[in-house]
């Protein structure tokens, strides 16, 4: 193959792991660890140190660098594709999982496969993938699970409770964060609404919904119907529901909103009746979300640290065959923190 004198990069053909190398000054041994997409440390374990690592992806990208699919198929039986069970498009949560696995999982030559609210256990019984992550698990379906698991199914599965046996879960554990949403409106506030699903409300939700009605008790302050707002897991009824709130004459100061997406739909609603967000209404979320963060008044949350780039590190070596957790079952745990943010200083 020719390359262009003036800019380095190929004319026509297939671009390979040797040319990469030699863009990059390095040999086709560390490109080919690098771009199979493991990791290591400098000196152990065959590792490629992390400025080598950016430097060979920079070589790649310029030159157009494209993995050969169908061999490697042959070569290592995967399907390169990761299959992500979705509940809720919509919810800026989703739309972050898919975004951080994209951005990890393509360059390898693994392509993202969205599974919308749908039936995962019946999905996954026809249906195969190097790996799979499922955000929910209904009461009585860890049977599934376990039998998807010992047909070598490789589930990592969002869930607080479940244990995992054969597949891994992700914990993040939201109760600890939530409490520190309203022990920071508290600070400030006696006349705390709060948005949350009806079905947190009926369940009496301890992770997203209980600490609400602690932080009132503990505050000695009394519980207000007409504060207490739910919506269907739309942002179009979050919204309603938020309108409901802020347009009455005795309108709370402040919105402790169970999910992002819910907290974005009060600001909105707050604006469309001229009330200043961060001024006249306090809003804090649940999931620190990018588009949170992005919005303006950007929102204040709670949320793990570094949850959704970790997430897609490991749905990408999972599907590249790494870590025996995937086979012989884990757990990760991410911690929540409170980032103060514009909506409620």
């Amino acid at each position: 193959m020719e390359l262009n004198s003036a800019s380095g990069a190929p004319r026509s053909g297939r671009v390979t792991i040797k040319q990469v190398a030699q863009r990059a000054g390095v040999s086709t041994a560390s490109v080919s660890y690098v771009l199979s997409g493991r990791s290591g440390i400098a000196g152990r374990n065959g590792g490629v140190a992390s400025e080598t690592a950016v430097r060979i992806r920079e070589a790649a990208e310029e030159l157009g660098y494209a993995p050969d699919l169908a061999a490697r198929k042959i070569r290592t039986g995967r399907t390169e594709t990761i299959l992500l069970s979705l509940t809720m498009l919509s919810d800026p949560w989703a739309l972050a999982v898919i975004e951080a696995v994209q951005r990890r999982a393509m360059p390898l030559g693994i392509t993202p496969m969205i599974l919308a609210d749908a039936d995962w256990a019946r999905v996954l019984k026809t249906h195969d993938a190097d790996a799979m992550f499922i955000d929910a698990v209904a009461d009585g379906q860890q049977g599934e699970l376990e039998a998807l698991a010992r047909q070598g199914k490789k589930l990592v599965v969002f869930h607080e409770q479940i244990e995992p046996r054969g597949f891994e879960v992700i914990r993040s554990l939201a109760g600890p964060g939530c409490v520190l949403a309203m022990e920071h409106l508290l600070a400030k506030h006696q006349k705390i609404a709060i948005l949350t699903t009806e079905r947190a409300r009926e369940n009496r939700d301890p992770a997203r919904f209980l600490p609400y009605l602690d932080g009132l008790r503990r505050a000695g302050l009394p519980l207000r119907e007409e504060y207490l707002a739910t919506f269907d897991r739309s942002p179009v009824s979050a919204y309603a529901a938020a309108m409901r709130l802020l347009d009455r004459p005795d309108r709370p100061t402040a919105i402790y909103a169970t999910t992002d997406f819910a907290a974005m739909s009060a600001i909105n609603a707050a604006q469309r009746l001229g009330i200043t967000v961060g001024e006249d209404l306090d809003v804090v979320g649940v999931g620190n979300t990018l588009e949170g963060e992005a919005m303006a008044p950007s929102l204040t949350s709670v949320g793990p640290v570094g949850f959704f780039d970790e997430l897609a590190r490991i749905l990408v070596e999972r599907a590249l065959g790494g870590s025996e957790n995937s086979v012989t079952g884990g757990v990760v745990e991410f911690p929540w923190q409170l980032f103060i943010r514009d909506s409620a200083r």
